[in-house]
């Protein structure tokens, strides 16, 4: 497992960043193959925040993208959090790979490409990412592990780039292109 540890507005000493390590190396036995891990560690400087150290991880697997966040007084306390919720993902996404028996996803790569943008309009924010062969149930299932409101993939079907989104009234929708 490769830990990468960054720090917003803390400096992270080297305690914190062993026990970042030895609580997070605890996830690779459930995690199947070499992962990616990044944590950043922040503190709020707004006074009025009590749980003001921020633990925010995000886990690149052969599977599923997995993204938590955690905040309390204490940035230790913070990081255990974020573990204990990190655990109940991978064992969640792990019960429901085993009983829907997924195939494995492939490992296709896509760059966000930003071509033909209307120049009046500013994108603030630009991310690359990997889009994996998938099914749309499985697609779902990721969803819901990152807890986003969409999730862009490619149909292990037919090839094709399609996003799943959750619908307001309840369920979920599917985009496929014509």
């Amino acid at each position: 497992m490769r830990l990468q540890v960054k720090g917003k507005n803390v400096e992270v000493s080297e305690q914190i960043r062993s026990y970042a390590e030895l609580k997070l190396g605890k996830l690779e036995r459930h995690l199947n193959g070499p992962t990616r891990v990044e944590l950043e560690l922040a503190v709020e400087r707004n006074p009025s925040i009590s749980a003001n150290n921020v633990a925010e991880a995000t886990i690149w697997t052969k599977g599923p993208v997995l993204r938590a966040r955690e905040s309390s007084a204490d940035m230790k306390a913070s990081i255990d959090q974020l573990v204990e919720k990190l655990e109940r993902q991978v064992t969640r996404y792990r019960d429901k790979r085993r009983r829907h028996d997924y195939p494995a996803p492939g490992q296709a790569s896509v760059a966000a490409d930003a071509t033909g943008v209307d120049e009046g309009v500013p994108i603030v924010k630009m991310k690359q990412f990997a889009v994996k062969p998938m099914s749309p149930e499985e697609a779902v299932l990721q969803l819901e592990l990152i807890g986003h409101d969409f999730f862009v993939f490619r149909n292990a079907d037919s090839g094709e780039v399609n996003v799943v989104y959750r619908r307001h009234g309840g369920g979920y929708g599917l985009i496929e292109p014509q």
